[in-house]
């Protein structure tokens, strides 16, 4: 057996619940626009070329060893750099950051690739990987396994550097739109 494959082969799905149809993609969407979450940007540098996109699904795994899951759509350019530079960095967006999440989001025409990191204060952590200054915290990546998941790429990742902010609220997303929890 293939010690790198970490799925419980012997694990099989109920035969009842498998026969049963899924809800349509649009009631999933639909459904998923009341669960509020975290809006982060996640970056990647592949040699000199860096990219970037405004993502909610991102997850912690596990705190030992220090493990992230973010899944990200096989569609869009950051894809294919963290598949070849094997790391990316969660940058977890303050309140104040809207606009910044909005340009990695493509929700401001005519700003693409490069230009994106004109928005914002960038350094770099351990892998190289773009790090937004000023974010609530930021999770410096190396990837450990991808999985296929259909139009998404599953990322786990062991966590290499942290930084956080002690003060700020966070940039959350809920039903279509950024918000922030007021105190």
């Amino acid at each position: 057996m293939n010690s790198q494959i970490n799925q419980l082969l012997e694990w099989s799905p109920n035969d009842r619940l498998a026969s049963l149809p899924t809800v349509s993609a649009q009631d999933h969407k639909y459904g998923m626009r009341h669960f509020a979450v975290g809006v982060s940007i996640i970056t990647t540098r592949d040699g000199d070329q860096r990219t970037g996109l405004t993502a909610t699904a991102v997850c912690s795994v596990t705190a030992e060893p220090p493990r992230l899951v973010v899944f990200v759509n096989k569609a869009v350019a950051a894809d294919q750099g963290i598949l070849s530079s094997g790391a990316l960095c969660v940058n977890v967006l303050a309140a104040e950051q809207e606009q910044v999440a909005k340009v990695f989001a493509g929700m401001v025409e005519g700003v693409h690739g490069e230009e994106r990191f004109q928005h914002g204060q960038w350094s770099s952590l351990a892998t190289g990987a773009p790090t937004l200054d000023g974010a609530l915290a930021n999770f410096d990546c190396r990837v450990v396994k991808v999985f296929d998941e259909s139009t998404h790429h599953a990322f786990l990742c062991e966590v290499l550097a942290t930084r956080e902010r002690t003060d700020g609220e966070a940039l959350i997303y809920l039903n279509g739109a950024f918000r922030t929890i007021a105190q």
